[in-house]
This record gives C-alpha cells, structure tokens and sequence, in this order.
C-alpha cells in the first residue's frame, strides 16, 4: 500500500514542510497528500517541490484543494491553472476536490447541469498538463451517495476524473463499504482513511469545526478503533489486485497526530506483511 501523510494534519500546529518529510520517511510513510494552502504558501521557496522530496524517498501523492465551481469562468480558471502549476512542481498527478457543496437529491435541475458542465471544463484545463481531476466522496456534495456517484462521472464523461474513495464518508451514507468500493472501483485512484468512536460524532468533520483551531475533536479514533470495520475493509483492499496499491492517505484531524499515524502505519504494515505471507503460501 502506497501510504501518505496529509499536511492538513498539521493545520494548527508550528512545524515545517521539512519537518514533516522527515518524520514521514522515518515512519514508513511513501508520500504526502499536499494540502492546497500549504502548496499556495510554499510558492516563494521554491526550493521545496518534487526533487526536494525525492531525496527523502517520497512523492507528492496528491494536491488537496476546494474549487470554486459555481463561480465566474475567470475565478475558476485562475484558481485552476494555479494549481496545476504547484501540482507539476510537486511533481502530484491528481487535484482533488468536492462535487459542489449541495447534496445529491437537494441540488436543483439546473445547478446539476452547471456542476456537470464546471467538472467537464475543469477536466479539460487538468488535461493540458497532463494532470487529473479526483472528486472525494462526501456529504452534503453530489458524490455522498454511491448511485450520484456514478451518475456524475457518467454524465461528465472524461477520462481524466477520477475518485477518492473516503471510507468513512461512503459509511456515514449507510452504504456497505465493502460492496461500494466495488461498484465504485473502476473510477478509484484514492483512499482516504479515518474513523470515528461512534456516528453520534460525525458533526466533527463538519467544515465549519474541523478547520476551526478551537473546533471539537471528540469521537476521532484510529482508523482500527472506531466504528467504521477497517480490519475487514483493508483485508478486502489486499486481496484485490487492482486495488492494494493504490495510494491512500491517512486523514487524521485529531490532538497527538504523531503518535496516532505512527500507530495506525504499524498496524497498516503489520496487515500488509500478513497479506504478502498468505498470498506467498
């Protein structure tokens, strides 16, 4: 499994790009999900960028930003081809971001129609740079329910959309995540892992707390500790070929980030190791 840390991880905390590398590479981690600010702020150090991390041994597994789809084409386009640039300096392949800010069944005819068309131009731009587009799974966007889900990538119809497929996400929906993930496979080239103690607790991955420096962290867990059944789930990732190594990040929001990713990439490897024997007999 090809595993990243996220920078937003790091949000509120005082700790350089540096510092993250080299503790990432010193847990057995292969790359980091770069977060859109972090890459927006980097840009006056150039120095930082893909040769620089490639001498810790790790990639840029992504760039994680929020586009503005719904307004202007000129806002749009700046926000866009700036972030093509940071992701072709950081050597990213793909530039995530959400289907919208309005759910599935709440979104009107017409809005459905612009968010379609948006993510079809959007794709176009990201092909010129030979870069994909890769919408996560989420609430509250067009992509919080398996069926929207691929009604969006059939109606947008471009070879370079691709899904991040957010376990937790597909779970708080209702949906098997086992069973989505499969239907869901032909469009994933990402995983995002976490979890929380029980669903009660889902509100504190709202936007509005989960950025908030003094936002609730109560309910986060360790991906193998909370509700969502990461043994059966990362068990199934490994026994499909066409799946188990693509990459996946580790998305923690919670207090002592170092000591919770450490752990959760112990028990990851420790999996892993497990798999390859099993398979080898």
């Amino acid at each position: 499994m090809n595993l990243s840390v996220c920078t937003i991880t790091f949000r509120h905390q005082l700790i350089s790009i540096a510092e993250i590398a080299k503790w990432s590479v010193a847990n057995g981690f292969q790359g980091i999900e770069l977060w859109g600010a972090h890459a927006t702020n980097l840009e006056d150090q150039p120095e930082y960028g893909k040769e620089w991390l490639s001498s810790y041994a790790l990639k840029t597994s992504m760039l994680s930003d929020y586009l503005p789809l719904f307004e202007g084409n000129d806002a749009l386009y700046f926000k866009v081809h700036r972030l093509c640039r940071l992701a072709k300096h950081w050597g990213a392949t793909k530039i995530r971001t959400f289907a919208g800010n309005e759910g599935s069944a709440a979104i009107p005819e017409d809005r459905k129609t612009l968010l379609f068309e948006r993510l079809q131009l959007v794709c176009d731009w990201l092909s010129d740079y030979g870069l994909n587009l890769v919408i996560e799974t989420h609430p509250n966007t067009y992509a919080d329910s398996v069926g929207s889900t691929i009604e969006l990538f059939e109606k947008v119809n471009k070879d370079n959309l691709q899904l991040n497929y957010d376990v937790l996400h597909v779970w708080e929906s209702g949906a098997d995540i086992i069973s989505s993930c499969e239907q869901l496979a032909p469009y994933i080239n990402h995983f995002h892992f976490k979890n929380i103690s029980s669903s009660k607790h889902l509100s504190v991955f709202a936007p509005d707390n989960v950025y908030a420096a003094a936002g609730s962290r109560e309910g986060m867990v360790p991906i193998f500790d909370g509700a969502v059944d990461y043994q059966r789930f990362i068990e199934y990732l490994y026994s499909k070929t066409t799946l188990r190594n693509i990459d996946s990040s580790l998305e923690w929001f919670g207090n002592n980030c170092k000591n919770i990713l450490s752990q959760d990439r112990y028990k990851l490897q420790k999996m892993s190791q497990a798999a390859t024997t099993a398979q080898a007999i």
